[in-house]
């Protein structure tokens, strides 16, 4: 099929979107389909439409299903989207909503928060994110407790919160908090400053590729996703594959990939929480362990293969529909 994937998020972006766009593109390529990532949307022709973002590609989806009646559309739907902006903006993002044949949701708890009429939409993906080699610790650090957090730094990842926990540990931690990211705007960056400024537990890294992701998670003994609103991180995803403990905000975008039983939550926002459950982590090997053994578990869940047919299977589901609808 020829396909058209919208994202918000331009050509060498490192948001997830623009991550996720790509990543899908190459996965559909390899099932033989040929498949045009864009910015903007100005009508052309094609056998199916895939948007990310349901509220940011309003104007495309709209256009798209006026001038290709008959042809299948699928959307991606964000955490943003579901948590922010069907809320703040309802009129666009339940039209791009409505119009599509196929919702996919990256956690397993989308179908709890969006409205009901949608949910017979939605088809659950998981993220991948490729295996780190074996010989992933050669490099860690055995001087300090390292722990990573990864993504833009923005209010909806809060992200400075594993940072704030790290002031409040005991004298004698070896905690150090290596956040890799790019701040969001002109205030993100002072606040991010500041902190490498007062805090001798925190390093900024900046805004890392991949390679030095995966070099990161590989010499950190911990992640912290401290996010407020997730709709499902690839992060969680990659370091489930690198075998890499998580301690993870309460939110349903990570009970939506970790589970209900997964023993490294803690309450959204909660410094105090999370210090505590960072020094738990840091003092008592057999909790740490516990945790990679809960990630490693979940891993097969995060396969490129898996990926690959889950998004032929919401292809072939919203080519399904739209016939049904022709018929």
């Amino acid at each position: 099929m020829k396909i058209i994937m919208i994202t918000p998020a331009p050509p060498g972006s490192r948001a997830g979107n623009r991550a996720t766009a790509e990543r899908w593109a190459d996965l559909l390529r390899q099932a033989g389909h040929q498949v045009a990532v864009v910015t903007e949307y100005q009508g052309e022709s094609c056998d199916a439409f895939v948007a990310l973002h349901a509220w940011r590609s309003h104007d495309a989806i709209q256009m798209f299903r006026k001038c290709w009646p008959e042809a299948p559309l699928l959307l991606a739907l964000t955490g943003t989207d579901i948590y922010r902006h069907q809320h703040e903006y309802p009129l666009p993002t339940l039209a791009s909503m409505a119009a599509a044949d196929v919702l996919i949701g990256l956690h397993a708890r989308v179908n709890e928060d969006i409205p009901e009429q949608f949910t017979d939409k939605l088809i659950t993906l998981y993220q991948s994110a490729e295996a780190l080699p074996a010989a992933r610790n050669a490099g860690r650090n055995t001087d300090c407790f390292d722990v990573c957090v990864i993504g833009h730094l923005r209010e909806e990842k809060d992200s400075l919160r594993t940072a704030i926990a790290a002031r409040l540990l005991p004298e004698d931690s070896t905690v150090r908090v290596l956040c890799a990211g790019k701040p969001h705007n002109d205030s993100w960056q002072s606040m991010v400053e500041k902190e490498v400024q007062e805090n001798p537990r925190f390093e900024w890294l900046g805004e890392l590729d991949k390679a030095e992701i995966r070099s990161l998670m590989a010499r950190c003994q911990l992640m912290v996703i401290s996010s407020v609103m997730e709709g499902g991180a690839n992060v969680v995803s990659e370091a489930c594959r690198a075998g890499l403990a998580i301690i993870a905000s309460d939110i349903p975008g990570n009970r939506g990939l970790l589970g209900d039983h997964y023993d490294g939550y803690f309450p959204a926002g909660d410094e105090v929480s999370l210090a505590h459950t960072l020094h738990r982590a840091e003092t008592d090997p057999e909790y740490r362990e516990r945790l990679s053994e809960q990630v490693q578990a979940l891993a097969p869940l995060f396969t490129p293969e898996n990926e690959r047919q889950a998004l032929e299977r919401a292809l072939e589901t919203a080519t399904r529909r739209r016939a049904d609808l022709k018929g």
